[in-house]
């Protein structure tokens, strides 16, 4: 099993588990929405490690 794959699915279990929510598991669309909601968390997750130091020193600077 490639080491790409051990990152994949977890992601891809958490975004199916979300787009359950609002898919049913047997419709023909829920691969795209699985897909989107998996895309989504990944650019949070980037995001978020991309603005974790300026967000936590901005919130430092005005709420001292």
């Amino acid at each position: 099993m490639p080491v790409i794959s051990w990152l994949v699915a977890p992601v891809m279990a958490l975004a199916a588990a979300i787009a359950s929510w609002f898919v049913a598991k047997d419709s023909a669309s829920f691969e795209v929405v699985q897909m989107a909601v998996a895309v989504l968390l990944i650019t949070t997750a980037v995001a978020i490690v991309v603005f974790w130091k300026p967000a936590v020193r901005w919130i430092r600077q005005h709420f001292k």
